[in-house]
């Protein structure tokens, strides 16, 4: 299995092949092929599982950091987004059992799908190792990105970074105005925010969050650099 066979082997981990299968059994599959059982239950383990080491590590690592910003951290390093792109990291999406209507619509390539099947394994990883093993894995998969995430600044949440800069100013919180384009699997989304009687954006994303967060990253630049001229 590519890389994740590499990096099982690298930090000991010998995972149950039947669990490792599971992990990779998307319900559309399952649907179609006597509605056997599918990786969800996995992927609540997983996630849970994931939350716990993250939430530590970062707790831990970072003691100067408010509740508020350990929590945007955590978001950033456990949302479907960055998950889905540490299963392209592993090159998990050929490996995933689809449906053949998720298989048209190019379902390995889904963040949603990818991230699922990457707390799946999660879930399969503390099954077969317990503790000791699922928190070697998740560090191997996350610590780069906490370490990334920590430097962002305003950046690391552009939506909670304008809500506290427009607050502190004593305007009404930002609204956000969306639209997408084109088809359900190929969706494209345009935002902008509103803010006393200003628009910005547009922000630009195949995801509404994606593009509300382009949005909230102009006008936080803008509204910044007004504050401090």
């Amino acid at each position: 299995m590519s890389h994740l066979t590499d990096l099982l082997a690298e930090l000991g981990i010998e995972l149950d092949p039947q669990l490792l299968d599971l992990a990779f059994t998307h319900r559309s599959w399952a649907y179609e092929n006597g509605r056997c059982p599918t990786n969800e239950r996995l992927e609540f383990l997983g996630d849970a599982v994931l939350g716990v080491i993250v939430t530590e590590h970062i707790y831990l690592t970072y003691p100067d950091r408010s509740e508020g910003q350990l929590a945007r951290l955590r978001s950033a390093v456990v949302s479907g987004h960055a998950l889905s792109n540490v299963a392209r990291q592993l090159g998990l999406g050929p490996l995933i059992k689809l449906g053949r209507g998720e298989v048209a619509t190019r379902g390995q390539d889904k963040d949603s799908i990818l991230a699922d099947v990457t707390e799946a394994v999660i879930g399969a990883v503390h099954l077969t190792g317990g503790w000791p093993a699922s928190t070697r894995f998740v560090h191997r998969l996350v610590d780069p990105a906490v370490q990334a995430a920590a430097g962002l600044g305003a950046g690391l949440d552009w939506k909670s970074s304008l809500q506290e800069l427009v607050s502190a100013a004593g305007w009404a919180a930002p609204t956000y105005v969306s639209e997408s384009t084109g088809p359900d699997h190929s969706r494209h989304f345009y935002a902008e925010v509103l803010i006393d009687g200003r628009s910005f954006g547009p922000g630009e994303s195949t995801s509404k969050r994606g593009a509300e967060q382009q949005a909230a990253e102009l006008a936080y630049r803008v509204l910044s650099a007004a504050a401090e001229g």
